[in-house]
């Protein structure tokens, strides 16, 4: 760790002289990937400067403990030291964690798609809920928010909803709720008041940038056909709807939200430049396991992540044992609280991990 401590506090002195320079504004892509470097190395900086002057007291205070003849004076000396041992163990934590190479995805935007599973109209009506969530999050931090693709239900629930969130740091955010959820309560269909379990799958990719994922032409197979809706709304009398079948992977994607076919294929292509682009990522991460460890349960859509309980209020995220009985907030995007246990949790095991790889 000290090694990679002063590689990183070197750079710091590099990268401070470049955002001095006047010509890095010219090149605007080049001047945001710099400060977002100066942004992490500064927080290594700052986070070094506090746990220096932490020792610098903590020596002070057993120096004072020490020699204090005064039976107060060394009484305020002890409490100070056991103070000034916890902030120290804080502070080296965060400077640990700060000197762990960053997941290179976790500043990328993402691609959610929600699916209705095991329940029926319920299960989308669920799927409905979980999509209004997400959005309402979405809202609370200033992202970008855009439906891709959806398929809804008579009753106002979503088959199968697809749509994109941009911002800072979204998938650090989100990366976690790939899984299935599972609910249980009395649907509103239910004339006995009997509570039915019901599924919802939910999947996040990492959007990919053109340039990171190429499609050749020749490996798609594009139709065109009539959009259409439930009970026969939303039906186009053009050929606006668009599916892409990507004919390597066998994944197929289709749009017809959009009036235009000309927008319903660059949504296509977005959504299906996402999934490549996870599967590409799945498969470098079975070939890299070990290093994974990092991951807060294994993150498989086939795996229950979260059961959310509505006749008692609660709220259970199976992964790290956590439980709250707000679910009635958190269905309106109050969930920052269960996003960043699962982000703390995710460090905590990387901070053992690299501890293990370092002894």
């Amino acid at each position: 760790m000290n090694g990679r401590l002063d590689s990183m506090l070197r750079r710091y002195e590099e990268v401070q002289k470049l955002i001095e320079d006047p010509e890095l504004v010219r090149d605007q892509h080049k001047y945001r990937d710099t400060m977002k470097e100066y942004s992490l190395l500064n927080a290594v900086a700052e986070a070094a400067r506090e746990t220096e002057a932490l020792e610098e007291q903590l020596e002070e205070a057993k120096a004072l403990v020490q020699d204090e003849k005064d039976p107060d004076m060394k009484e305020l000396a002890r409490e100070e030291l056991k103070e000034l041992e916890v902030r120290i163990k804080d502070a080296g934590d965060r400077l640990k964690f700060l000197l762990i190479p960053r997941d290179p995805l976790d500043e990328k935007n993402i691609i959610m798609e929600i699916r209705a599973g095991t329940g029926g109209d319920e299960a989308a009506l669920f799927a409905a809920d979980l999509y209004r969530m997400y959005s309402r999050f979405a809202e609370t931090r200033g992202w970008k928010f855009e439906i891709m693709s959806s398929s809804e239900t008579e009753l106002g629930g979503f088959k199968e909803i697809v749509f994109s969130i941009g911002g800072s740091n979204v998938y650090e955010n989100l990366r976690y709720e790939s899984g299935v959820h599972r609910v249980q309560r009395v649907p509103a269909t239910e004339a006995s008041g009997r509570i039915h379990t019901s599924a919802v799958t939910v999947a996040v990719l990492p959007e990919a940038d053109e340039t990171e994922i190429d499609i050749r032409p020749d490996d798609l197979r594009i139709d065109v056909m009539r959009a259409g809706g439930p009970g026969g709304q939303c039906v186009n009398t053009t050929d606006s709807a668009v599916r892409i079948t990507h004919i390597p992977t066998g994944l197929t994607v289709h749009c017809q939200d959009e009036k235009s076919q000309i927008k319903n294929k660059a949504k296509a292509m977005r959504i299906l430049r996402a999934r490549i682009y996870e599967r590409e990522e799945a498969k470098a991460a079975s070939e890299r396991a070990e290093a994974r460890k990092s991951q807060v349960g294994s993150g498989d859509r086939s795996e229950r992540i979260r059961t959310y309980n509505f006749p008692q209020n609660r709220i259970t995220d199976h992964r790290i044992n956590l439980t709250l009985y707000k679910l009635d907030l958190v269905m309106q995007g109050d969930v920052a609280e269960l996003f960043d246990a699962l982000k703390l949790s995710a460090r905590e095991e990387l901070l053992r991990t690299n501890s293990e790889a370092a002894s």
